[in-house]
């Protein structure tokens, strides 16, 4: 019995000695990685304090800080940027739906400011910007080596005021001057219009407002076609949509699904991780859908897309997507800044992530550019002029007034048809979708 006891102590010790030895190692690593972070932080105070004193010029100690903050976060990814406490407080603006602007969406690409896309109805927009264009030069100064923020700060100004900047477009040879009057851009995030029997919703950006205005401006024109039973389906148009609110996205999504996940995400750790699914209820009551995107549809805008296309409930037409698929929390500091971190990647239903990718549409369509038209360009024949046209003609004397008048209005819609592609190549072709599906009596699961 002693022996098995002092067999039993001896282990108990080898065990201590054993278990001494592998965590002594770990603990030293861990000591001298804080030792490291702890000398590293010295350095930075030593630079500072260079800087501050010995800078041939005095320097702004409040700004050289926010400067070093900025620098460290710009170094992760595109996204993550430290707000001033003027950025954080017009940040809030903006989610309420106005703000002071040229009316784009911009990142960073190459050092040189990237359009996202052109927010409809404003300055930017009404100049002629498009997503994927590069602003190189704003007013003559290069925004080459600025932080995006600092590059935006450039295009801000007084309401009314011109700025001119620089772009780069594929397709042009050379770069060009665009002159652009600073207005206050007011954000009208759904409006809603009836093409040819399918209700189009175009969703400009997801804020406060953009459920709420969907949802209403659905019901509207659904009222003014005189019910559901007048209705194709619906045009989800996110074309050029920036994105937004996370939770707006989740929003609209659910607004058309009765069910499954909308999307996830996922953080660096496992329980960060979130999930959000549908509730019963179709805003739309099976009615086809089609979502147009391109390469100006990102963020939220690539959510819900993502999602309908999973789900089946919506045929995606157009072009490639952005591809941001990484998930921003904005977090208050002392001073009343903030600082904007990617936190998370999303994932659509099925489990893919779009991050640098895309949503790559059902039906790839390109939107043509508009030829320049010829002046001498001839219509409707040689003489522009028709048998109807002569003085004199014979009349027609097979048809009733009523057929005639049923002839001229189906020629009508099919001049508008017509007038809708040349204006819309992409809306006209989800139109065109919404009526095969009608016609071969399509609803959703």
């Amino acid at each position: 019995m002693k022996k098995f006891l002092m067999a039993a102590a001896a282990g108990t010790l080898a065990g201590i000695v054993v278990t001494t030895q592998v965590a002594a190692p770990l603990l030293a690593q861990e000591a001298a990685k804080q030792s490291n972070v702890y000398e590293q932080l010295d350095l930075f105070g030593d630079i500072f304090e260079r800087i501050r004193s010995q800078y041939v010029e005095e320097v702004d100690e409040g700004e050289l800080i926010e400067a070093a903050i900025n620098g460290m976060l710009t170094s992760l990814d595109p996204h993550s940027s430290y707000l001033s406490p003027d950025d954080a407080a017009d940040m809030r603006v903006q989610t309420r739906g106005e703000f002071g602007g040229l009316g784009i969406e911009v990142t960073q690409e190459e050092g040189f400011v990237k359009v996202v896309s052109p927010i409809d109805g404003t300055p930017a927009d009404n100049a002629g910007i498009e997503a994927g264009d590069f602003i190189t030069h704003v007013d003559g100064e290069s925004v080459l080596g600025l932080t995006l923020d600092e590059a935006v700060d450039l295009m801000r100004g007084p309401v009314g005021s011109e700025i001119v900047i620089t772009v780069v477009r594929e397709g042009e040879a050379e770069p060009f001057d665009v002159s652009i009057i600073r207005d206050t851009i007011t954000l009208t995030a759904v409006r809603a219009r009836t093409e040819q029997d399918a209700v189009v919703l175009r969703v400009t950006t997801f804020n406060d407002q953009t459920f709420s205005n969907l949802e209403s401006g659905l019901a509207e024109q659904i009222e003014a076609a005189g019910g559901e039973e007048n209705v194709n389906g619906i045009v989800l148009d996110l074309r050029n949509n920036p994105g937004g609110l996370l939770t707006q996205a989740i929003k609209v999504a659910d607004a058309f699904l009765e069910k499954g996940e909308i999307v996830s995400t996922r953080g660096r750790h496992t329980e960060d991780g979130e999930r959000f699914n549908a509730t019963a209820g179709d805003l739309a009551n099976g009615k086809p859908i089609v979502v147009l995107i391109n390469g100006g549809s990102a963020s939220a805008s690539e959510i819900v897309a993502g999602a309908l296309q999973d789900h089946r409930r919506a045929i995606v037409v157009g072009t490639k997507s952005f591809g941001k698929g990484s998930v921003q929390t904005v977090m208050p500091l002392r001073g009343d800044g903030a600082m904007r971190l990617t936190t998370a990647r999303y994932y659509t239903p099925s489990g893919r992530s779009i991050q640098a990718l895309g949503v790559s549409p059902d039906i790839v369509v390109e939107q043509p550019r508009r030829p320049a038209q010829s002046e001498d360009a001839e219509e409707n024949g040689p003489s522009g002029r028709f048998e109807a046209d002569l003085r004199g003609r014979l009349d027609n004397d097979s048809l009733s007034e009523d057929e005639a008048r049923q002839i001229e209005e189906e020629r009508a819609r099919a001049e508008a048809v017509a007038k809708l592609r040349e204006e819309d190549y992409q809306l006209a072709y989800a139109i065109d979708i919404l009526k095969g599906l009608t016609t071969l009596g399509v609803q959703a699961d």
